[in-house]
């Protein structure tokens, strides 16, 4: 956790409340929670990791306190919203002996794409999919071992010396999924999710 950590914290704490019908004696103050057997089994850790600490020394702290004697943790930023099936990368990553497994994503271009011969367009496609143009869809594993290649300070950005460094050591596979990706990092993002979402056609609904 970061900035605004006291909202997700909230969210947390009042969760039965948030998330279940109850009802509220106004003379004697108590309440009586409804509808709460619906919650999933999950232990969740909280971990303040400072507000301007970047993401690898976010992941370096908290491992640092909370991975304990796991041999592998995962690894998301939370902003992606995908139907990727994250139990199948899982398998796969148990089933290589490399340090890390990233799931690569292959979403469609926003642009017109222009193929040139000199000055002169050759080709015009508007909006195509990429081919074979694999980006980070920010989903992970990893052994134990990449924390090594983590550092506590603040200013450790995991997409950049530890990951850089991981593939240069040819220590991190990639997981293809060439089904529905969507980051949300943006208003028009948030838009395009909620109208799906609207739609009833949600590929991520479960």
């Amino acid at each position: 956790l970061g900035y605004k950590a006291e909202v997700i914290k909230d969210y947390f704490l009042d969760y039965h409340a948030l998330s279940s019908d109850f009802t509220v004696g106004l003379a004697s103050n108590k309440v009586t929670m409804h509808s709460v057997d619906h919650a999933d089994d999950w232990d969740v850790t909280l971990a303040y990791t400072g507000e301007a600490t970047m993401t690898g020394g976010r992941v370096a702290r908290a491992a640092a306190r909370y991975l304990g004697d796991a041999e592998h943790f995962a690894v998301t930023y939370g902003d992606g919203v995908t139907d990727a099936d994250l139990g199948a990368e899982w398998g796969y990553h148990l089933s290589h002996d490399r340090i890390g497994t990233v799931l690569g994503v292959n979403p469609p271009s926003r642009f017109g794409e222009l193929q040139l011969e000199g000055d002169r367009v050759a080709v015009f496609e508007e909006k195509p999919d990429f081919e074979e143009k694999w980006i980070n869809g920010g989903f992970f594993f990893f052994r134990r071992s990449f924390v090594d290649y983590l550092s506590e300070d603040e200013s450790c950005v995991l997409e950049r010396a530890p990951l850089v460094k991981l593939a240069g050591d040819r220590q991190l596979n990639i997981y293809k999924h060439d089904g529905f990706w969507q980051c949300m990092d943006t208003q028009r993002d948030r838009d395009t999710l909620e109208k799906l979402w609207a739609s009833g056609e949600a590929p991520w609904k479960v």
